[in-house]
C-alpha cells in the first residue's frame, strides 16, 4: 500500500479584532492536538495569501481545505473535520441539508453579531 500524500494543514483566517472570534479560535487552537490548522489573523493585517481583499475576509469565516476557499459554515464544517473531537460534526455537515442548515443559522449569526461583539467587550 502507497504511503499516504503529506496533508497541507487547513488554514483559517480570522477577525482578531473581534473578542467573539478570538474566542472561539482559542478553543480551536486548544482542541487542535495535532496542529492540522494554520491560523491567520486578518486584523493583523499580515497574510496576503488569500485571493479575496481583507474587507471580504472580515465580513465571513473562510477557510482553504485542499486548495478549495470556503467560506461562512462550509469554512467552520472543514476547520471541525481537521479536530478529532469534532470531526462528526464536520463530516455531517457534508450532507447538503445539514449544511444548508448551518449556513442559514451563520446568516443570521452574522445579523446579530455586532451586538454579540458589543456585550463580549463590555464582559471582557
Amino acid at each position: 500500500m502507497p504511503p499516504n500524500p503529506i496533508k497541507t494543514p487547513l488554514l483559517v483566517w480570522y477577525d482578531g479584532g473581534c473578542p467573539l472570534c478570538r474566542r472561539e479560535i482559542a478553543l480551536m487552537r486548544r482542541l487542535d492536538r495535532r496542529d492540522a490548522i494554520q491560523f491567520v489573523d486578518v486584523a493583523s493585517g499580515d497574510d496576503v495569501s488569500c485571493p479575496l481583499d481583507r474587507d471580504a475576509l472580515l465580513a465571513r469565516f473562510h477557510a482553504s481545505e485542499d486548495g478549495r476557499l470556503l467560506s461562512g459554515a462550509a469554512a467552520f464544517a472543514a476547520m471541525w473535520r481537521a479536530i478529532p473531537l469534532l470531526r462528526p460534526l464536520g463530516l455531517a455537515a457534508r450532507a447538503p441539508v445539514v449544511l444548508a442548515g448551518l449556513e442559514a443559522a451563520y446568516r443570521v449569526f452574522l445579523k446579530v453579531r455586532p451586538r454579540l461583539q458589543a456585550l463580549a467587550r463590555k464582559a471582557g
